[in-house]
C-alpha cells in the first residue's frame, strides 16, 4: 500500500489536531494475517457492551474454527490496547443498516485511533483507508438536497420543493423527465413552472402570474405575425438563434402572440385562442409557446372580455349566448331579494355562483372559460339549475320574499308578478313590473308609463318602487 504522508493525514482527520504518539514497531505481516482471521469471527463492531476478552470468547463460540492461537497478538508491554478501535475499524461496510449517528461516532473514534497509532505504520494506513470508507458510506446515506430550503423565491417565482411522487414530470428548463421517486424538483405556486433542483439557479424566465396581476388583458388580434426578421432571427423569449430551416434550431410560431420561439420555449402545446373565440367563435386548440400556455391557463377564469364592445354581433349568431345573457339578467334581478332575506343569507344561496362571482355583479363580462362552457352547453345547464333554485326560494319557499312581489298596475289582475318572470316587462325608468301582453318592452328611450303619478306616490326616480318594496 502506498505511503500516507502527513498532509494527507491532516486532510483526512479534519479537526483532530493532537500529535501522534510513537509506539514500538512489531511484525506488521503477522498482525495483518491474524487480524484477517480475527475478522472472520463476524463480531458486531458496534456492540460496546462486550469487552475485548468477551469478544474473544464469543468469537470462539460462534466460530469454532478460529482457535485461541489465532487470536490477536498481545501488544508489547507499555503499548496501549486498541481492541475497541479495531472493532470500529472492522465495520462491515457492505452492510446497509448503519445509521448516520453510528457512522459519525465511528468516524470520530477512527480519527482518534489514527492519531494514536505509530506514524507511517501499516496499522495507521489501514485505519486511514477505513476512515475514507466510513466517510464515503456516510456520504451515500446523506440526502444531497436535505439542506435545501423548502421555499425559494426567484424572478418573482415562488418555488416549493417536492419529492417522492411517482408521477413523471418534465423539467421546463432542460426539457428532460423528472423522476419523482429519485429526484427532487421545485414547482412554482404561481405559474406551476417545474424544474430540477439542479436547474433552479439557471432559470431566466420570470413568473407569468406577475404579468397576469399587472396586465390582465388578452391579445385580441388573431395571430399578429410580424416575421422572423423583426425578431432578428432569434427566439422571442430566450433569444437563441432560430430559423425556419431548423438550423441551428427550429422556429416554431405561437398562434397567440404570433412570434417565433425555439424548441426549448415552444413544446407544441395546444390551447384555445381568445381572439379566435370572440371574433370567429372558434374553439379549436392551436399550438402556443410554454409562456403563452401558462398565461392563458391563468387567465382562463378571469372575466376580462366585454363581448358587447368587442363583438356585439356575436349575440345575433350564437343562441347560447342569448340564453345565458337572459339567465344572468334574471339572477341580477333576484339578488336584491337575497341580500334582504335572512333565510337566504343563512342558506348562502348566492354562494351557488362562487366559482363565477362576476355573474352576481354584472351581465356584461365574460371569461374564456365561460365561453368555452357555453360552447359545450355546460354553462347553460348549470345556470338554469341555479335560476330554478333561486326562483323556487323567492316564489315558493320564503314568505318574506313572496311579499315583495308586484301587482300589474295596468290591468290589476292575475297573480303576483316578479321582475324575473318570463311573462313580465320591467319599466327601465321606475322599475315597475307589468304583464308583457299589457305593456310590451318599450323602445329604448321611451318615457315611463306613469311619469307623474309614480313620482307623486313614490318620490320619483329610477328604482324607487323597488326601494320602497325592499325597505318594507
Amino acid at each position: 500500500m502506498a505511503s500516507v504522508s502527513s498532509p494527507v493525514l491532516t486532510q483526512v482527520l479534519g479537526s483532530a489536531t493532537s500529535p501522534p504518539r510513537r509506539l514500538n514497531r512489531w511484525d506488521a505481516m503477522e498482525y495483518d494475517e491474524k487480524l484477517a482471521r480475527f475478522r472472520q469471527a463476524h463480531l458486531n463492531p458496534f456492540n460496546k457492551e462486550l469487552g475485548p476478552r468477551q469478544h474473544e470468547q464469543r468469537a470462539s463460540k460462534e466460530a469454532p474454527e478460529v482457535t485461541s492461537e489465532e487470536a490477536l497478538p498481545e501488544l508489547p508491554p507499555g503499548e496501549p490496547e486498541f481492541c475497541c478501535t479495531e472493532r470500529v475499524m472492522d465495520l462491515g461496510l457492505s452492510e446497509d443498516h448503519f445509521s448516520r449517528p453510528v457512522l459519525r461516532q465511528a468516524i470520530e473514534e477512527c480519527k482518534q485511533t489514527i492519531l494514536e497509532l505509530p506514524e507511517q505504520s501499516e496499522k495507521q494506513k489501514d485505519a486511514v483507508v477505513r476512515l475514507i470508507h466510513l466517510r464515503l458510506k456516510l456520504q451515500e446515506l446523506k440526502d444531497p438536497n436535505e439542506d435545501e430550503p423548502n421555499i425559494r423565491v426567484l424572478l418573482e417565482h415562488r418555488f416549493y420543493k417536492e419529492k417522492g411522487k411517482s408521477v413523471k414530470q418534465t423539467c421546463d428548463k432542460c426539457n428532460t423527465i423528472i423522476w419523482g421517486l429519485l429526484q427532487t424538483w421545485y414547482t412554482c405556486t404561481g405559474c406551476y413552472y417545474r424544474c430540477h433542483s439542479k436547474c433552479l439557479n439557471l432559470i431566466s424566465k420570470p413568473c407569468v402570474r406577475s404579468k397576469v396581476s399587472h396586465q390582465a388583458e388578452y391579445e385580441l388580434n388573431i395571430c399578429p405575425e410580424t416575421g422572423l426578421d423583426s425578431q432578428d432571427y432569434r427566439c422571442a423569449e430566450c433569444r437563441a438563434p432560430i430559423s425556419l430551416r431548423g438550423v441551428p434550431s427550429e422556429a416554431r410560431q405561437c398562434d397567440y402572440t404570433g412570434q417565433y420561439y425555439c424548441t426549448h420555449c415552444h413544446w407544441n402545446d395546444l390551447a384555445v385562442i381568445p381572439a379566435r373565440v370572440v371574433h370567429n367563435w372558434d374553439f379549436e386548440p392551436r399550438k402556443v409557446s410554454r409562456c403563452s400556455m401558462r398565461y392563458l391557463a391563468l387567465m382562463a377564469s378571469r372575466p376580462v372580455l366585454r363581448l358587447r364592445e368587442i363583438n356585439p354581433l356575436l349575440f345575433n349568431y350564437v343562441e347560447e349566448l342569448v340564453e345565458i345573457r337572459k339567465l344572468r339578467q334574471d339572477i341580477l334581478l333576484m339578488k336584491p331579494y337575497f341580500i334582504t332575506c335572512r333565510e337566504a343569507m343563512e342558506a348562502r344561496l348566492l354562494l351557488q355562483l362562487q366559482d363565477r362571482q362576476h355573474f352576481v355583479e354584472n351581465d356584461e363580462m365574460y371569461s374564456v372559460q365561460d365561453l368555452l362552457d357555453a360552447h359545450t352547453g355546460r354553462l347553460s345547464c348549470s345556470l338554469t339549475e341555479t335560476h330554478t333554485l333561486f326562483a323556487k326560494h323567492i316564489k315558493l319557499d320564503c314568505e318574506r320574499c313572496q311579499a315583495k312581489g308586484f301587482v300589474c298596475e295596468l290591468c290589476r289582475e292575475g297573480d303576483v308578478l316578479f321582475p324575473f318572470d318570463s311573462h313580465t316587462s320591467v319599466c327601465t325608468d321606475c322599475s315597475a313590473v307589468f304583464h308583457r301582453f299589457v305593456w310590451p318592452d318599450p323602445p329604448l328611450g321611451q318615457v315611463c308609463v306613469f311619469p307623474v303619478g309614480r313620482e307623486g306616490r313614490r318620490g320619483g326616480g329610477r328604482g324607487d318602487i323597488w326601494g320602497s318594496v325592499f325597505a318594507a
